[in-house]
């Protein structure tokens, strides 16, 4: 689905079902230098299961064109506008890493109905051998990401389809990301200084799915995010790093529905 924000344009899957804008909506974010289909499974289980599913690919992303944005502010507001472009009257959004911080600037805003965000935390600090890595292009902040973006069973194997390679996979997604874009969201995350202003002027229901094993936004972070937030509650994903979509699946399903369906 392509959606025109007064000339960003955004690219977006349906997951699978025809897009009926009455529906309940979802909107789904992805994190620095990754695009839509880390929320492919997510996703698809709401297309069929009365949702209105939007999967963004952020502009500079996927098959979003570029530039990508430089703000997390800007970023937010051209989500915003492709959630009124779209049609739907209210959404919940969904927010991993830097689609978190994202989301979190929509909080406030009259087109959203209820926050889960994933990886959390009020600021995403990016230490400065991986920043500069990722502004030169330099592979080493792939690896970087990927070793510390995984929990300790991933490393080991751990993926739900036999067979396939966990963080090969994640690996192999931020490598076919366009040249300069890893730089531009880490250079976004790391300016972010808002966290806490956003936090207090949510005004939905929010849940803040949080890893175990998550050594990006670790569990005080996700903790600290929650005391923040007025009306907000904390689930943990035992075993689970940075990456919980893709690590725990099913489990990060499990708790979208009990937040989502009652």
């Amino acid at each position: 689905m392509i959606i025109d924000v007064d000339g960003r344009i955004v690219d977006a899957s349906t997951a699978g079902r025809p897009f009926e804008p009455a529906l309940p909506g979802i909107v789904f974010l992805h994190g620095s230098g990754f695009d839509r289909t880390v929320w492919q499974m997510q996703a698809r289980y709401f297309s069929h299961h009365g949702f209105a599913v939007l999967v963004v690919d952020l502009p500079g992303h996927g098959r979003s064109p570029g530039p990508a944005a430089g703000s997390i502010e800007e970023c937010s507001g051209i989500i915003e506008g492709a959630i009124v472009t779209s049609g739907l009257q209210k959404a919940t959004i969904v927010g991993h890493s830097m689609g978190s911080l994202i989301a979190l600037e929509l909080g406030a805003s009259e087109s959203v109905e209820r926050l889960i965000l994933t990886g959390a935390a009020l600021e995403l600090p990016v230490h400065p051998e991986l920043l500069a890595a990722a502004q030169a292009g330099d592979q080493k902040a792939f690896d970087l990401i990927t070793a510390w973006g995984y929990g300790k069973p991933s490393h080991l194997g751990g993926h739900p389809g036999a067979g396939v390679w966990m963080t090969g996979g994640g690996l192999r997604l931020l490598e076919r990301s366009p040249a300069g874009v890893l730089g531009q969201d880490l250079s976004a995350c790391n300016a972010y200084a808002g966290g806490e202003r956003a936090a207090g002027a949510v005004g939905v229901p929010t849940l803040v799915i949080a890893g175990s094993m998550d050594r990006m936004t670790p569990l005080a972070a996700s903790k600290a995010l929650v005391d923040m937030i007025p009306d907000s509650r904390l689930d943990i994903i035992e075993g689970a790093g940075h990456m919980m979509m893709l690590e725990a699946p099913n489990e990060t399903l499990a708790s979208m529905r009990r937040f989502l369906e009652g």
